[in-house]
Formats: C-alpha cells, structure tokens, sequence
C-alpha cells in the first residue's frame, strides 16, 4: 500500500488537472467547416445572376447599369464590391441548379410585400447611406413605422422616379391618401404641374426635429421659406397667422380660395363672434340706405379686413389698413 501522502498528493493532481481541462476554452471549429456552414457566393457575380434575371425577366433589373449603382469605378458603389450580391447578400445557393420543382433558397429580396424583414432590407441601404449630414432615418416617423427604402425608392430603374417631382408625389401618395386627394382641390400648391415636390418642405428621411417631418422648425417657418412676404413682424400682429399659418390655411390643398380651410366669413367666425358686427349679406330693405353694400355683399370679412397677416400701418389695430 502506498504511503498515505503519495495517495493525497496524486489525488491532489488528478484534481487540477480535471480543473485545468474545465478552465481550457473550446475547441475552435475548422476554418474549412465555417466556410461550408457560410452562404456561399457566386462564382461570376452579376453575371451569374443576369442569367435569369434579364430584360424578359419578371423584374427588369439591366437598368442598374445607367444608375450610380451599377458604376464599378466607384469604389462607393455596389457593383465596385460584390455586384448584386452586395445589396442581395450570398446568392451561390440561390442560382445553383435545382431539380424539377424543388424550391429555389431564399436570398435578401426588397420592397413592401418582401419576403425579408424590413430591418435586414433597410441594413442593406443604410450600409452606405448613412451620412448624418444627408440622412436621419434612425427614430425617424418612417422607420418607427416600419417602411422599407425600397417602397418608395427605385433602384432598378434607370432614374428613380421618387427623385423627381411628379413622381415623387405619386409615391407619396401611395400611402398619404388624404394628402392625395387634397393636392386635387381647387387651390393648391403646384404639385401637380411638378413646380414643387413634396420633400420641399418635408424631410422624408428624418433629418428634422419639426412636426410633420418638417425642414424647418416650425409650420411657419416652412411657409415663410416661400412666403417671405408673410413673415412680419409687424406692428400690429393677426394673433393666428402669427402662430400657424394652418389655422386658417389647408397646406396641401382645398377648394376655397387662398387655401383656406373653411371659406370666409365662416372661418373669421370661428375665433370672432359675429354679435354686434353684422358679416353677412343684407337685402336691401334692411340696410340703411335701401341699396346693398358692396362690402357685405362678398360674404366676407376681408373685403373691410384686408391685412388679415397683420399691418404696419399707425392705423392698422383692425387690420383694416
């Protein structure tokens, strides 16, 4: 029998070494079994792709080529890195051949009825487009509300017709229905003759602490980038233009003249009760001197009441002058 200190001091080593084996990191896995586990590319890139993906494809995708996309002497651009495959992540699966029937792997796809969640679709854009001094699309009302880039923007097209004015309304459009049908009234801005566009006054990837994804601050402040003339100050202040134009006005459009929200004196009259000032239009035999006035006869409080932004003028407290 050995000694009883021999027995304890390899009791001892066995425990450290079963401590030592406990303490010892992982085995790291084959570098040649991580690139089997990897999505793997194509072996051509684009040109593997445009095998199927042609001008008699479903999707016509050759314009990419006249686009600053398809420009593989920008180092900035997809097609500089890993061509479609930069943007539509390892397509190697997806364009091996299949047997009959069998379903094809999926790669990163685009667009509002896309396959790929919204986020992984949107990491593929911001990868690049992420400039603070030109995007904001993190937080943005947009992102909050899950729009993917490629619902509004088409890549794929030799010009993207969001980028234009016209077209980029009609895009809007597609989601902002009431603005839609208010740019249809009878006095609007000139969106529809493509003298404007939306992104005039709205920043459409968030890059604006105003309401409504506003450029500037505050309502106002967009009006007035036009409307200089409206800014003041003045001596004597029309309390609601001076606050918020919409107040009185519908922005994207209405049927009654200056884009009024309601038309005049009913719009007066939602702030100035109209006892003891008459503001409607009398026969006449209830006027004075039997014959109706000119003044009353429009129905409107600024016949009399014509500096209705506010007045300079030393006379000008009713903004009559």
């Amino acid at each position: 029998m050995a000694p009883r200190g021999v027995t304890l001091f390899f009791l001892a080593l066995g425990g450290w070494s079963l401590l030592a084996q406990a303490a010892e990191p992982p085995a790291l896995p084959d570098a040649t079994e991580v690139r089997a586990a990897a999505p793997a590319y194509t072996a051509k890139g684009a040109d593997t792709c445009l095998k199927c993906h042609d001008e008699d494809s479903k999707i016509p995708v050759l314009a990419i080529f006249k686009t600053p996309h398809g420009r593989k002497g920008d180092a900035r651009t997809p097609f500089a890195q890993l061509q479609c495959e930069s943007c539509h992540g390892p397509g190697g699966d997806h364009a091996q051949k299949l047997r009959a029937e069998a379903p094809r792997p999926h790669i990163r796809d685009f667009g509002r009825l896309a396959s790929s969640p919204v986020d992984d679709q949107n990491g593929a854009c911001l990868g690049c487009h992420q400039d603070a001094t030109r995007i904001g699309w993190h937080g943005s009302a947009h992102d909050s509300a899950s729009v993917p880039c490629a619902s509004c923007h088409t890549v794929h097209a030799a010009k993207d017709p969001v980028m234009g004015g016209l077209g980029e309304a009609e895009v809007c459009a597609g989601c902002h229905a009431r603005e839609r049908v208010a740019h249809n009234g009878a006095f609007t801005h000139s969106i529809r003759q493509g003298k404007m566009s939306c992104d005039g006054c709205h920043a459409v990837h968030g890059t604006s602490m105003g309401p409504a994804l506003l450029k500037q601050p505050t309502v106002n402040d967009t009006c007035f980038a036009c409307h200089a003339d409206k800014r003041g100050p003045y001596l004597w202040e029309h309390a609601p233009a001076a606050e918020d134009c919409t107040t009185c006005h519908a922005p994207h459009g209405s049927n009654h003249r200056a884009m009024l929200a309601r038309p005049a004196p009913l719009l007066c009259q939602q702030c100035h009760s109209q006892a003891g000032h008459p503001s409607l239009a009398f026969s006449p035999g209830g006027l004075p001197s039997g014959a109706p006035s000119g003044f009353l006869l429009g129905n409107s409080c600024s016949n009399c009441h014509s500096q209705v932004h506010g007045s300079n003028h030393p006379s000008g407290a009713k903004l009559l002058r």
